[in-house]
């Protein structure tokens, strides 16, 4: 039975996923789910997640939610199958699984004040003080990403902490595209990671990612 991946188009989190099991060459079958339809309040969803939260991965009769339990399982319940997510020695895969829980615990905790001053208040009515020390603290924790960096990718060789880190800043990008053109994407981050992102973006797979209403405008 093949894998199904429930999920929202945009969710930094679902694409965390999406790009995982893109990595490891897994077939999977896509449920697009409707924030606005309330799709993830709907008893049949609650069924799968009671915390209404995407993504959700069905694998016959196991269902499973949470980003990096999904990441965790596919890497461990399909070892062959495609390219690993947490590659290396024992200390590469430490620093993989320790940068995933900076990205959630820190970079998250940095950027989402202005994604939420981006895409859930008004802009007559957005603050600017907030919006203001969100950028300084996303810069400060992009130049600490960048110190920590190992090659090409964050922890050395591409692994599930770049997957887990991409989404976020290119839902920052996105912040600015459509809602805070004043953001200054760019001075926020690195040269550093500006170029890992291209890389990231420059993955063969990468394009089957791409947020279906992203693809739109």
């Amino acid at each position: 039975m093949s894998l199904i991946l429930h999920y929202g188009s945009g969710s930094p989190y679902a694409w965390r996923a999406q790009l995982a099991l893109e990595h490891k060459a897994l077939s999977y079958e896509r449920k697009i789910l409707s924030f606005s339809d309330g799709d993830t309040r709907k008893p049949e969803f609650v069924a799968l997640n009671p915390r209404h939260q995407v993504p959700v991965l069905v694998d016959g009769d196991f269902i499973l939610y949470e980003s990096n339990a999904i990441v965790e399982y596919l890497d461990e319940a399909h070892p062959a199958t495609g390219a690993p997510l947490f590659p290396g020695d024992a200390r590469t895969r430490a620093l993989a699984r320790r940068l995933i829980l900076e990205i959630d615990n820190y970079f998250y905790k940095a950027a989402d004040p202005v994604f939420a001053q981006a895409f859930w208040v008004k802009p007559g009515e957005r603050n600017t003080e907030t919006i203001a020390a969100g950028k300084k603290a996303i810069a400060e924790e992009a130049a600490l990403f960048t110190a920590s960096m190992r090659g090409e990718f964050l922890a050395g060789p591409l692994s599930a902490a770049d997957f887990a880190l991409y989404p976020l800043i290119a839902f920052a990008k996105r912040c600015e595209d459509k809602k805070l053109p004043d953001l200054g994407f760019e001075t926020l981050f690195t040269p550093q990671l500006l170029a890992w992102k291209q890389r990231i973006e420059a993955l063969p797979f990468f394009d089957k990612t791409i947020p279906p209403h992203w693809k739109e405008g």
